[in-house]
This record gives structure tokens, C-alpha cells and sequence, in this order.
């Protein structure tokens, strides 16, 4: 019965974040054929006439970032990244909720509450090093980025720019990843997103 119990458990967190991975992509996919607005978060702010409206309320803004936009242009364009980190969180929070719960079954046999302790630690781990990849990426100059890890993978979304990501850029950016998370060249897949 432990081994139907961690199995199911295990069965558990895959099909939680792979329908998180599935929904992502599908809202992005639909959003672009639409032409709807994939940036666009509930309560978030916009710029419209110089004022900026935020949950029916209007307030005068004149700040523009270090690159002259206006906040309600730089919020739309890292509102892709913000869903998806968004999403990759939700999922990990559900999946972390199953695990505790099998850890704290008190009928649960040890190597069970092992099994769910040490994937509690990947877990972690992961999200570390995704942050960490992350920061690392936005501090080389890239832009917005989200970072997707597990056991045997990554991927990551990455803004694109105005001359597109070149092989250099990807190869700097693949570097990052491999040095952050310890997997090879051929386990990291990086995607381009149009902000």
C-alpha cells in the first residue's frame, strides 16, 4: 500500500505542474491569436493620457524609466513573465501542499515521508536556482526572463529584443544556466517571447 501511496503522490506533482506548463502555453498561444493583451494582470496599472488608473481610480503620473517609457508601457511588456512565474508558483505551492500532507500522514510509512521530504528539497532547490538563473540572465542585459527547471531539464522565456536573441546571446545565456543548475548544453532549451 506505501509504494501505491508514493506513486500516487509522485503521479500527483507531475500532473499539477504539467497542467500549469499546458496552461501557460495555451493562454500564450490564444492570447497571440487574438490579439488580446497577454500582459494584461487583474488590479494591474495603465498608462492612458498621461494618467495612470488603477482599480477604477485615477492618479497623474509623469516618471518615466531610464529608457524613456512610461510604467504603464514597461508593466505591459513584463506582464508575460509575470503570469508565468505567477503559474510555475501556483503549481509548486499545490504540489508542495500534497507533499507536506504526505509527510504529516502519521500512517504513512518512513520511506513515504522520506520520498515527500526529499522532493520538498528539490523543490527548493529548483526555485532557487531558477531565481537564481534568472537574476543572472536580467543582469547580463537580457531583459525579462522566466526559468523553468526540473530533475532533467530547463527551459527558459526570454524577452526578445529588437534584433532578435543571436546564437551569441543564446550561448551566453545557456552558460548561465549550466553554471546555476548544473544540467548540459543539450538539456537547456531557450524561447524567445515577444514582450
Amino acid at each position: 500500500m506505501s509504494v501505491w501511496k508514493r506513486n500516487a503522490v509522485v503521479v500527483a506533482i507531475v500532473l499539477f505542474v504539467g497542467a500549469a506548463v499546458y496552461l501557460n502555453w495555451s493562454y500564450n498561444n490564444q492570447s497571440e491569436e487574438t490579439g488580446d493583451d497577454p500582459g494584461k494582470v487583474l488590479g494591474q496599472t495603465s498608462l492612458v493620457n498621461g494618467q495612470q488608473e488603477e482599480d477604477g481610480q485615477t492618479a497623474q503620473t509623469g516618471e518615466t524609466g531610464e529608457t524613456g517609457e512610461t510604467a504603464g508601457e514597461e508593466t505591459n511588456q513584463t506582464g508575460y513573465f509575470a503570469s508565468a512565474r505567477l503559474n510555475r508558483q501556483q503549481a509548486r505551492d499545490s504540489a508542495l501542499e500534497l507533499l507536506q500532507e504526505a509527510a504529516a500522514d502519521a500512517s504513512a510509512d518512513q520511506t513515504l515521508i522520506d520520498e515527500a521530504n526529499a522532493s520538498i528539497q528539490a523543490m527548493a532547490t529548483y526555485t532557487m536556482s531558477e531565481a537564481q538563473a534568472e537574476n543572472l540572465i536580467t543582469a547580463k542585459g537580457y531583459g525579462e526572463c522566466v526559468c523553468f527547471l526540473n530533475e532533467d531539464s530547463a527551459s527558459v522565456v526570454v524577452a526578445s529584443t529588437d534584433a532578435g536573441l543571436t546564437d551569441s546571446d543564446t550561448a551566453k545565456i545557456v552558460e548561465i544556466v549550466m553554471e546555476t543548475t548544473g544540467l548540459e548544453a543539450n538539456q537547456i532549451k531557450i524561447i524567445e517571447a515577444d514582450p
